[in-house]
């Protein structure tokens, strides 16, 4: 049963700002614990960061910039109008390892004969180079290196000082070398922006001068397809008669093209023969026996202008004129009149005899046309059936010939690109330059005091927490009361101080516990008494009015004998009837803390039956009653003798003749005694020693008897350092300021 937990102290309300704050608070108090830590860390980093400046040979960059080439070499037909192509992220990033490639590399070390340079090949002046040669001297004979090994070792020193970056999101590389002396530095970084550039026209060089091999062979080999493909096309022909015509067409085809002209052109003649026969068949219908001086008129082209009929008309005409003129002058009847008739007449046959002649000639045209028309239309039935069989061999001639031209176009692409690949192979070009030539750097690169100081600072600081978190996890020794509390459940009841060392007689013998007297002799306003009294507040208030009271501890050594005595002899001059009773019959330090090494004790009164008056002490200094333990004897049953009936008479008399019954019981770990007597005991005060006592020791003391944790009603921290308790706390020192060390006025 947890009996001090009612009586913890005062918890105020915590609002949520000061939950909040709660965090900010708890690293405040990690700071103020381990902050001499830290600052031993910090300041030992920073005395390393010193002894790398000191032994860290200077180092100096010097920059070029160079813009790369953005030319591509591009081998499509879309492409062959454009050169210059927008040069991507990825494009750039290989420029940038090509400059870092080792073939750039080795052409900058055997220009400035990098292999005969002693930081190249040598030891070289770095810390980590050093440290090597050492580790390496004495383990293996020295032989002589060859030449690929010390190219092999310029190279790497080459890599590991270059530094190759992008400005931006330009084209333009910057080249930065780090070396021992300045103007080598600015020589190196302008020899690999020669050798890049150089290395773009030999690569250029060497690609179009595989092209043009590459083509010329492919050229050959075209030219020879191209050949084969336009046989093929002439020997099919050959095979199979097939002619073509001026337009690509075929002889059979351009035939029937004319023949069918010809046949439209022949039915048209046929129609327009039939039609001038049928008219001048009318014509000639109307031709009479009789005789009848109506001139014909034929309505015909060819008969209107015939000449003769157009003559023989004017002429009957005429006659008819003259005849009509006669009539009327001579008569009718009269010769001349009938003459003209005569004469007329004659003229009428003949204009209809002319008319007949063309009608025949009409006649002839039809026949001719139709015989035209005949003829041809059999000669394109003659020339389509030719012509079909040649139409299906005509579909391979198309494959043949596309194929060839195929091959043609092909080779005159290729032959063009020779031609152009040959001409760039004569005259390579590039369009990357030097931007900015790389000088003597006026200061050094590295290392930077400022900065590796800081970093040192920054590295100290983040290892230094980390030994102080470490430090603070490790630490399983009690240095607050709330460590206290949460590990055991119940409340801490006082935290009583260290005390120096100073040795006082008591009762004319050496004192083994200085710290006992400056306890019992703590002014009443101090915060040593403050404690005290809480104690004894603590017993007061027990719900079952317990008075006897153990006092154990978890180890020997942590202060519970002292503590024991100066709470006995404050509540004794407080007034109240005291007993205090060493029972530590093996190590019985109250009794010789006290003086009283020689008296009778505990010990004769079980083992001789001595009464209890007879060996109870009453010390006249501190106003309370003393049971010793013997000194003489150290019994190897203690456990059986504190658990006696004569133990348990006296603790039951004690109860009812005294106030406070105090009991300085043997350690909790290294013997039995307090488990085997816990149940004579209304109330256990566990003693804990600040800083020393582990956490596992407390719990697994406390876990010893049932009895003892039920009954626990609180625990004490001894011998703490109020000043490295009140950074553990966090606690400012206006709550230590409440208590003075004034004496008590007389009453």
């Amino acid at each position: 049963m947890n009996v001090a937990g009612q009586f913890s102290p005062f918890a105020p309300a915590v609002d949520n700002d000061a939950s909040a704050a709660a965090p900010l608070l708890q690293v405040r108090d990690f700071l103020s614990r381990q902050w001499r830590l830290i600052a031993l860390v910090v300041g030992l980093a920073i005395l390393v960061g010193i002894a790398y400046l000191a032994v860290t040979p200077s180092k100096f960059t010097a920059q070029a910039d160079m813009i790369i080439d953005t030319k591509r070499v591009t081998w499509s037909q879309s492409e062959l109008s454009t050169e210059n192509r927008t040069v991507e992220d990825a494009s750039v990033e290989s420029e940038i390892e090509t400059t870092r490639s080792e073939k750039v590399a080795t052409r900058v070390a055997k220009q400035l004969r990098l292999n005969e340079d002693p930081e190249f090949v040598g030891v070289g002046n770095s810390l980590r180079s050093r440290i090597f040669s050492l580790l390496r001297f004495g383990s293996q004979s020295e032989t002589e290196p060859s030449s690929e090994e010390v190219m092999r070792r310029v190279l790497t020193t080459m890599k590991d000082n270059l530094r190759v970056t992008r400005l931006g999101r330009s084209y333009i590389e910057q080249i930065a070398y780090t070396s021992l002396d300045r103007e080598k530095a600015a020589r190196i970084a302008n020899a690999f922006a020669d050798a890049y550039i150089e290395d773009q026209l030999q690569a250029k060089f060497e690609a179009t001068h595989r092209a043009s091999q590459w083509l010329e062979q492919r050229i050959g080999e075209l030219r020879q397809q191209a050949s084969d493909a336009y046989k093929a096309v002439q020997d099919f022909k050959s095979q199979n008669g097939i002619i073509i015509g001026v337009e690509g067409k075929l002889a059979s085809e351009v035939e029937l093209d004319q023949l069918g002209v010809a046949l439209a052109k022949a039915r048209a003649d046929t129609s327009q023969a039939k039609a001038k026969l049928d008219r001048i068949e009318r014509v000639l219908e109307q031709r009479t026996e009789r005789e009848s001086f109506n001139i014909p008129d034929p309505v015909v082209t060819d008969a209107l202008n015939n000449p003769v009929i157009t003559k023989l008309r004017q002429q009957f005409l005429d006659d008819q004129s003259k005849e009509s003129e006669w009539s009327a002058r001579y008569g009718v009847d009269h010769q001349a009149a009938r003459n003209l008739r005569a004469e007329m007449a004659a003229l009428q046959r003949a204009i209809w005899d002319e008319i007949s002649r063309i009608a025949e000639s009409y006649k002839s045209e039809l026949q001719i046309a139709k015989s035209q028309e005949e003829s041809i239309d059999k000669r394109m039935v003659e020339v389509f059936q030719k012509s079909a069989s040649t139409r299906q061999s005509q579909v391979r001639l198309r494959e043949l010939e596309t194929a060839a031209n195929t091959y043609r176009g092909i080779y005159e692409t290729f032959l063009s690109r020779f031609t152009q690949s040959v001409q760039q192979q004569s005259f390579p070009s590039t369009e990357a330059r030097v931007v900015t030539v790389a000088t003597p750097p006026p200061g050094r690169s590295s290392p930077k005091v400022g900065l590796t100081l800081a970093l040192a600072a920054i590295c100290g600081l983040g290892l230094g927490v980390m030994c102080a978190l470490a430090r603070e996890q490790m630490n399983r020794q009690i240095h607050t009361r709330e460590q206290l509390e949460t590990l055991l459940g119940t409340s801490c009841l006082a935290v009583l101080p260290a005390f120096a060392e100073k040795r006082k007689t008591v009762h004319g013998v050496s004192s083994a516990s200085p710290a006992f007297r400056q306890i019992s002799e703590a002014a009443p306003f101090s915060a040593t008494a403050e404690a005290l009294r809480y104690i004894k507040v603590a017993i007061d208030l027990h719900p079952a009015g317990g008075k006897v009271i153990g006092i154990v501890s978890a180890l020997p050594g942590e202060g519970k004998t002292t503590v024991a005595a100066a709470f006995a002899s404050f509540v004794a001059k407080s007034g109240g009837r005291t007993l205090l009773i060493d029972a530590d019959l093996r190590n019985p330090s109250m009794t010789k803390t006290l003086g009283y090494s020689d008296s009778p004790g505990l010990l004769d009164m079980v083992a001789n039956k001595t009464p209890f008056e007879d060996l109870l002490i009453t010390d006249s200094q501190f106003k309370f009653d003393f049971l010793p333990a013997s000194t003489r004897i150290k019994p190897s049953n203690s456990s059986d003798i504190l658990n006696s009936l004569a133990m348990r008479q006296l603790l039951k008399a004690a109860k009812s003749d005294y106030d406070y019954v105090l009991v300085d019981l043997p350690p909790v770990l290294p013997v039995v005694d307090v488990k085997a007597v816990a149940h004579l005991f209304d109330a256990f005060v566990l003693v804990v020693e600040w800083g020393s006592t582990s956490t596992d020791e407390i719990v697994k003391a406390v876990a010893a008897s049932p009895i003892l944790s039920e009954r626990m009603l609180g625990a004490v921290l001894n011998k703490a350092d109020e000043a490295i308790m009140r950074r553990f706390e966090g606690y400012s020192d206006r709550r230590y300021k409440y208590y003075t060390n004034e004496p008590a006025e007389p009453a």
